[in-house]
């Protein structure tokens, strides 16, 4: 029987490829994080899933709830053309999912964000990135 590389489905883990992916993500979500705490916000979650999607950060500033989608790449620009059509449903839906759990929330101001994360350079907070239907 043929031996499989590791992180193939053999249950030994993601390859390392895929590993340094899933921690360049989170390092970029938790520079995202400092700066919209430093931009006045709570954070109300990280990570939001539910089976229509997910949402990198809910964050709140008075009355007003972001969700907010993390880009990085390489280069900032790479990371402003990275959020596609499908994602911003995927988004859209896991909001709704959000305000279904917390109906609290469903009479603040909404909006959908974007914070661009690249090395060596500022995160770049876009407010209202993106509208949804």
């Amino acid at each position: 029987m043929p031996r499989r590389k590791s992180g193939s489905g053999d249950g030994s883990g993601p390859a390392p490829g895929r590993q340094a992916a899933f921690k360049f993500g989170l390092s970029a979500e938790s520079r995202a994080a400092a700066l919209l705490l430093a931009k006045g916000f709570r954070i109300a979650a990280r990570r939001f899933r539910c089976p229509a999607g997910e949402i990198d950060i809910v964050a709140r500033r008075g009355s007003l709830l972001v969700f907010v989608e993390v880009k990085a790449r390489a280069v900032l620009d790479d990371a402003a053309w990275s959020v596609t059509e499908r994602q911003k449903r995927r988004i859209a839906s896991a909001a709704a999912a959000w305000l279904a759990a917390n109906p609290d929330d469903a009479t603040c101001d909404m909006r959908f964000d974007a914070v661009l994360v690249a090395p060596r350079a500022l995160p770049q907070h876009i407010p209202g990135a993106f509208e949804t239907e």
